[in-house]
């Protein structure tokens, strides 16, 4: 599979399936629980933050998980985790059977997260950015008790904007260096993600939060790039300017996300790895998948707590991880 052009700079293909599943049901799928299956790959950082989100506000039971394989081919992701390599629910090897159900003709990304409608196999969204909104606004008649407030109405332009920069510097910033065709494109790249890196590091050396005292949809999503920096970013993808152990501030707050429940509890480090080792085969034409780096340091002590800050508001931890969701712990 190929990522990179040659003279080019990374676009990312952005052209999603849009349609929202609202609890009032105006685009024609109300939420219910249990009818909708949502797809995701724990490798995926932009899958990863509907996982995060759907335990967070303890949504197992209403919105249940499929758990792609980390690695696939230019078709699909496939469900080579599951028995007979076929999900058990929607009955089918590859996600772009669900894709093409809902469009034959379907041309762009068979990406994840995708959310499919059960009774009819058909995708109704892969609005990555908009599904985990959704559930936070949408899904509320079935979040746990004690589920945090994730995108308050009074901090939505904050984390908006907070997000709309985290996004293009450093959520797709890792991937603009990475995937640059040229030394010019990733050069502006690189620039630009550990700008925006020293910015947020200025931020939260004030903050234990993005915005206001408490979790909110910005630390998500900064979040699951974070974990995956030195794992992939900073070697795969050439942001070496420093490794995110070496840079405190991200790294102390990082680690306390990363041992809040709802966060560390969903994280794959195998599953990242083999991803974007094994599938980026352009920039990695040998396919070894690294055997470090030492991830015992996710669970040393972080001392954010000086910096005040509620992690769940007045709300409360999610319990335990239901058993067919656990992943692997980062010291056995």
């Amino acid at each position: 599979m190929t990522y990179v052009t040659a003279g080019k700079e990374y676009a990312r293909d952005s052209r999603y399936l849009t349609t929202r599943i609202t609890a009032d049901g105006r685009d024609g799928f109300p939420v219910e629980p249990g009818r909708y299956r949502l797809v995701v790959s724990r490798a995926c950082p932009w899958a990863s933050r509907a996982v995060v989100v759907r335990r967070l506000l303890g949504l197992e039971e209403a919105l249940p998980m499929a758990v792609a394989g980390p690695v696939h081919d230019e078709r699909s992701w496939t469900f080579d985790l599951d028995p007979g390599g076929r999900d058990p629910v929607l009955g089918i090897e590859r996600l772009q059977e669900a894709y093409l159900a809902r469009d034959p003709g379907y041309d762009r990304g068979i990406t994840v997260p995708a959310v499919v409608d059960v009774p009819t196999g058909k995708v109704v969204t892969n609005d990555f950015a908009r599904i985990t909104i959704d559930m936070s606004l949408e899904w509320t008649a079935f979040h746990r008790p004690g589920a945090p407030e994730l995108y308050p109405a009074a901090l939505r332009p904050e984390i908006d904007a907070v997000n709309e920069v985290v996004y293009a510097d450093v959520n797709n910033g890792v991937y603009r260096a990475g995937f640059a065709g040229s030394q010019e494109a990733y050069d502006a790249a690189y620039a630009r993600l550990f700008a925006r890196l020293d910015e947020l590091s200025d931020r939260l050396a004030r903050s234990r939060y993005l915005v206001g005292d408490t979790i909110t949809e910005a630390d998500v999503r900064l979040f699951t790039t974070l974990v995956r920096f030195d794992a992939v970013y900073h070697g795969h993808f050439k942001c070496n300017r420093r490794k995110l152990t070496e840079m405190p501030v991200l790294w102390a707050y990082a680690r306390d996300l990363f041992q809040t429940p709802g966060f560390g509890d969903t994280v794959h480090f195998g599953h990242i790895k083999q991803h974007y080792y094994r599938v980026h085969s352009d920039i990695n034409p040998t396919g070894i998948v690294p055997a470090g780096p030492d991830l015992s340091g996710w669970l040393a002590p972080h001392e954010r707590e000086v910096l005040g800050g509620r992690p769940f508001g007045d709300g409360t931890a999610p319990g335990p991880v239901a058993p067919g969701e656990r992943v692997p712990a980062v010291v056995p």
